[in-house]
């Protein structure tokens, strides 16, 4: 038996949008379900198919998309949405979170379970306000301590070698790596808490010195040798043996360093030239002059490897570790809800371009055709989500930290200046 011969033809779409949508088969339409678990986002995404219908004229001619799309559009745009709120808060925070404790993410950028994900509670990284701790600005401080002599996460190892006499020259870094290898001391014969740790690298040496004999230096009384105390453009030239006059601290102590700097400067006839580690002493050791001398020298460390006094070096380096996951769907207020609904449509209507596209340029119907418009929304769509994307993070980029202190500032200015034109009244009691 011949098949029969079925008519009409089907004149209109298989698939399109229906007026509302379904929260009980929202989670089984998402492609990737990250906010499957949440009632809120099930709803919103459920009413989003409501207002895409409306949106795009579904109550005067089909929408050939399925709910199914718009459930995934949503999700698109909630993750566009904390991408782009997250890179914004990024800003905000990595100066004040560069080395803390930092974790492992899954395939949709949540936190594995761990010790950090148990300290937030339940509420993440990106929800948090951050103590101002200056870690950036602090990093470089240690670095520039290093060479100012003043701290620093360097540590500075001390050494001595012996002279010998008529010898001149001496290679320190020879001097250091027999020592680090023998774990001794080249002047002293004690054990170095340094040993082992030259190898093949280069040291820096920070200072060179000798020790004298101790010696009684008088800084006040009878005129130390400073002849008067005081300066003419502060607080008058006396002698500090005649008067009582109260010295002020600061004084005393850049007296102290003057006279420890002539001391160093005047009174030594010793002197050293120091290049590439090799150091020539002035004048060439003899029976009088010291026997021994000192030396203060860093080694230099990989700044990648994890060392105890530098703690942190393993947490967050840049934008990538930090620890910020998909905002929750509950902690985004209307502001974001609103350009959510309104991304969303535009994935949609890029998605209903895509879908138009591929029929051609139009579908007969009985009497008549419809043109199709895809290339159209295609254009439009894609033009929308620029527009949105580029909105959002020009009003972020207006609320970051460093423009709030800058606005604030303003405000206190202009307010100023407003109480400054208004005449204060007068009192008569």
């Amino acid at each position: 038996m011949s098949k029969p011969t079925l008519t009409p033809k089907q004149q209109t779409s298989v698939i399109v949008l229906p007026s509302v949508g379904d929260t009980t088969a929202v989670a089984a339409a998402l492609p990737l379900g990250i906010y499957a678990a949440e009632d809120d986002f099930l709803s919103g995404a459920a009413d989003q198919v409501a207002y895409t219908y409306k949106k795009l004229g579904g109550d005067v001619l089909d929408i050939e998309i399925t709910e199914g799309n718009v459930y995934a559009n949503y999700e698109e745009a909630v993750l566009e949405y904390s991408y782009i709120v997250n890179s914004h808060q990024a800003k905000n925070v990595l100066s004040d979170l560069l080395g803390t404790t930092t974790g492992s993410f899954d395939s949709d950028g949540m936190l594995k379970d761990g010790d950090l994900k148990t300290s937030l509670s339940g509420t993440g990284v990106q929800n948090r306000f951050p103590r101002f701790e200056f870690a950036y600005a602090r990093r470089i401080a240690d670095g520039v301590g290093v060479d100012a002599g003043v701290g620093g996460n360097v540590t500075t190892y001390s050494a001595s070698f012996s002279v010998v006499p008529s010898q001149q020259d001496y290679d320190l870094q020879a001097i250091l790596e027999a020592a680090s290898t023998a774990g001794l001391d080249d002047g002293t014969g004690n054990a170095v808490d340094w040993a082992g740790l030259i190898g093949n690298k280069k040291v820096e040496v920070r200072k060179v010195y000798y020790r004298t004999p101790n010696s009684m230096w008088r800084f006040y009384g009878y005129y130390g040798g400073l002849n008067t105390v005081g300066n003419l453009s502060n607080y008058g030239q006396w002698s500090d043996d005649s008067t009582f006059e109260v010295i002020p601290a600061w004084q005393n102590k850049m007296q102290a360093m003057a006279f420890e700097d002539a001391i160093y400067t005047r009174n030594s006839h010793f002197s050293y030239e120091l290049r590439n580690n090799k150091l020539r002493l002035f004048p060439t050791p003899n029976t009088v002059t010291a026997d021994t001398y000192w030396i203060e020298f860093t080694i230099p460390t990989e700044p990648y490897l994890g060392n105890d006094p530098d703690i942190g070096i393993l947490g967050v380096n840049n934008m990538n570790t930090l620890p910020f996951e998909n905002i929750p769907f509950v902690n985004i207020n209307a502001i974001g809800k609103q350009w959510i609904r309104r991304y969303a449509l535009a994935l949609s209507k890029e998605t209903l371009g895509q879908v138009r596209s591929k029929f051609g340029n139009a579908i007969p119907i009985p009497g008549e055709s419809v043109n199709l418009n895809g290339g159209e929304l295609l254009s439009q769509a894609k033009d929308e989500q620029n527009s949105l994307r580029e909105e959002l993070i020009k009003l972020l980029d207006e609320l970051t930290y460093t423009k709030l202190a800058e606005d604030d500032k303003n405000f206190m200015e202009n307010a100023s200046g407003l109480q400054k034109a208004i005449p204060l009244t007068i009192f008569v009691g």
